[in-house]
């Protein structure tokens, strides 16, 4: 194959093998695992004819079409558009008609010919010439059609999304003005409280939000709030969801449903002692149950949905107000209905159904007739999937407007993660938009030493732009509302992705690229009619100028404490972090503060074999003891600790005094946003999520060391919230 073939197949595709690693080192991915990602991309890496047929058809496909599918650009007074038209069109006047998002239609008769030509190609002895049209028009912001129309004729030559953006994403006005506000990190499954399942849930949110309010806390940042599956309660990873798009249904209070509280058997089934000794024993657990608590939830959703269709006078509202909801929300809520219905019934069957690829064929997708069938036989029990989310919509609904009453600043931030898992609901109803022989994962990083795949396949770009990007869209939307930030998980996503064929190991991957502009211009656009701020989580490998199109789209870094080294290995002073970031100390990939300190990641990934010899674990150990030193040095030198304080890392254990210390000085910072954990509160040891593990730890189920009853009455975590508000007042005012 020559070289041309294989260059031209890897630009149409966005793949590069050229990059820079986590240690600034250039690096070249093989021809091998290039070919072997294209083969799982669905094409014959070593079938040159094949791979230029693909080629030509693609092009041929561009230049027929007239028009792209789909046109992103910044508002203007004109924007300039590509039109392909074949020679017989260029020199005739055409109608160029937008329809607007409001109904309004704008039309301008332009010849293509008064325009610059780009580019001339023939196709079956036709010549197509593709001219750089500028139409100029005043524009909403939003989502509008236009439309290519010969004169005389009703039926258009082409049509395409047309897209309107602001340049940057949502900032409130007082952060606009100054202000540096504060707010705590949870693992909302992870939450003790008195009243709660033996899980986190919306109601422990709101007690969660009052509480940080009244101790000058501007928000709470949550986990991904993802639907996971219901059949599988043990999946429990948050960034590996059944759909990005619906919400985990454990999360809802079953107490502060209204068809409880109207109805006194099932207070009554609740309420007796061996229920309320279930419940005891869920509770009491150092890790969520996840098994317990499903079968505790959905025997009581399912007693409450049959309140819902009794026929009470009481339940007749609500029944109509769920059915338009059901209404409103169309197929894609039908999809993850379907398929938690479809989920339950076949692993209750088998144990091995997982998930859809080990359903029977007929199955395998949404829109399968033999599916259908099954929906429309089925519809009570799709209905109660359906009832499932929609109480727990309402409940976030309910926190996100208590948060506004209470003047937080932002409120609610939610955390959107980077992909869906193989089986999840999102591929089943939509395989053609998935490359579902592939995952994303990172290249061997400091964190990562042999690379990660994560085990969640790619949304193809291509699919993507033929869709004129509406699943990113319709993404967006789902997780921008009843909120006040969004924190975007791997926010490098925007601009490439690494992919891991699933035959290979993480290292023989590639990255692919996205189109990072028209996504950025789409994200400020969702951002401002939300009123939704944008944190992008950048950490990990950053090619160079991301860090700047990030900054100018109105993206917030993300700077972690422990990673914010400058040249000479000193850790830089929060003054100096810039204004437009949340800072953090950890985060839910890290240990705790208390870990960090004790080297307890370091010794338990020794434990777990992610390290491939003892080397490597010495030099971090090295790294650590090294870096211990240089924050406490910082510390110190802010006066963040008391003078009598041990200046020695090496004979200074981590205690609160520290602990409180490291929070505080963080807290003194340049960032308008700071984030710490309730974890560190704490003063816990156990890590949340150990990177590259899956059943060798117990990932996502460590509870909370204390019930947040007894969090909010203690005096010494009462006197850091004090410290906590005094500093950022005192950092806004500077």
């Amino acid at each position: 194959m020559t070289r041309s073939t294989l260059d031209m197949f890897m630009e149409l595709k966005g793949i590069d093998p050229n990059f820079v690693d986590a240690w600034g080192k250039p690096a070249v991915v093989s021809e091998q695992h290039i070919k072997n990602l294209i083969n799982k991309m669905g094409y014959d890496a070593d079938d040159e004819k094949a791979l230029q047929l693909h080629y030509k058809e693609q092009e041929k496909q561009h230049w027929l079409s007239l028009l792209p599918p789909v046109i992103v650009a910044q508002q203007s007074e004109s924007y300039t558009i590509d039109v392909c038209l074949p020679i017989d069109f260029v020199t005739d006047a055409l109608i160029y008609q937008i329809s607007t998002e409001d109904k309004k239609q704008i039309k301008q008769t332009i010849t293509a010919t008064d325009f610059p030509l780009v580019a001339v190609t023939v196709i079956s002895e036709v010549e197509f010439q593709c001219y750089q049209v500028e139409l100029k028009a005043t524009l909403p912001q939003g989502y509008h059609q236009l439309e290519l129309f010969e004169k005389g004729n009703d039926e258009p030559l082409a049509t395409t999304a047309l897209i309107i953006t602001p340049s940057a994403c949502f900032t409130p006005s007082d952060m606009e003005q100054g202000k540096k506000i504060w707010g705590t990190s949870v693992q909302l499954y992870g939450i003790k409280s008195e009243d709660n399942w033996g899980i986190g849930d919306f109601s422990d949110l709101k007690s969660l939000l009052k509480n940080t309010a009244a101790h000058g806390g501007d928000f709470i940042g949550l986990n991904p709030i993802h639907a996971l599956s219901p059949a599988l309660p043990n999946n429990a990873s948050p960034y590996s969801p059944s759909s990005r798009k619906w919400l985990n249904i454990l999360y809802s209070d079953l107490t502060n449903i209204a068809e409880f509280k109207n109805d006194k058997t099932v207070q009554q089934h609740v309420n007796n002692q061996e229920f309320k000794d279930r419940l005891t024993a869920l509770r009491e657990t150092q890790w969520v149950d996840y098994q317990g608590v499903t079968s505790i939830k959905l025997e009581v959703l399912r007693l409450l949905f049959t309140v819902l269709n009794s026929g009470a006078v009481k339940s007749k509202k609500r029944l109509t107000t769920f059915n338009q909801y059901v209404k409103n929300k169309g197929a894609s809520l039908l999809q993850q209905a379907s398929y938690d219905a479809l989920q339950f019934k076949f692993v209750k069957e088998d144990e091995s159904a997982w998930g859809w690829p080990a359903w029977p064929e007929a199955f395998q997708s949404y829109q399968s007739a033999t599916t259908q069938y099954w929906i429309e036989t089925n519809k009570q029990e799709v209905l109660f999937w359906c009832y499932c989310q929609w109480v727990a919509e309402l409940q976030l609904e309910e926190a996100d407007k208590l948060a506004k009453s209470l003047g937080m600043t932002l409120g609610i931030y939610r955390d959107l993660a980077v992909g869906v898992s193989k089986g999840s609901s999102e591929i089943w109803a939509n395989h053609d938009l998935y490359c579902e022989q592939i995952s994303v994962g990172a290249p061997p990083d400091i964190l990562g030493p042999l690379g990660q795949s994560w085990g969640l396949p790619p949304i193809s770009p291509d699919q993507m732009f033929q869709n004129a990007y509406q699943p990113f869209i319709e993404l967006l939307q789902a997780n921008m509302s009843h909120c006040g930030a969004l924190r975007i998980d791997h926010v490098m996503a925007l601009l490439r992705l690494w992919w891991v064929p699933d035959n290979a190991t993480a290292e023989a991957g590639a990255y692919i690229y996205y189109p990072v502009q028209d996504l950025l211009n789409l994200l400020a656009l969702e951002s401002q009619r939300n009123q939704c701020l944008v944190i992008g989580e950048d950490l990990g490998t950053v090619p160079e100028g991301i860090d700047v199109l990030l900054e100018e789209a109105g993206v917030y870094s993300y700077n972690v404490f422990f990673f914010e080294q400058a040249d000479d290995g000193g850790f830089i002073s929060p003054a100096h972090y810039k204004n437009q970031a949340m800072a953090t100390l950890s985060t839910h990939d890290m240990p705790t503060i208390k870990g960090y300190w004790h080297c307890d990641d370091l010794y338990l990934g020794k434990e777990l074999g992610l390290y491939p010899d003892q080397e490597v674990l010495d030099k971090l150990i090295e790294n650590r003891v090294y870096c211990k030193q240089q924050i406490l040095n910082s510390v110190h030198g802010h006066n963040n600790l008391p003078a009598e304080y041990n200046r020695d890392a090496t004979q200074t254990g981590m205690d609160q005094t520290l602990n409180f210390g490291l929070q505080t000085h963080l807290a003194q910072g340049n960032s308008a946003l700071l984030s710490l954990q309730l974890e560190d509160f704490l003063e816990m040891e156990k890590p949340v999520n150990v990177p590259g593990t899956c059943d060798e730890y117990r990932n996502w189920q460590r509870k909370l060391s204390q019930n947040i009853e007894q969090l909010f009455s203690n005096k010494e975590i009462k006197t850091l919230l004090g410290k906590l508000t005094e500093a950022r007042q005192n950092a806004s005012d500077k």
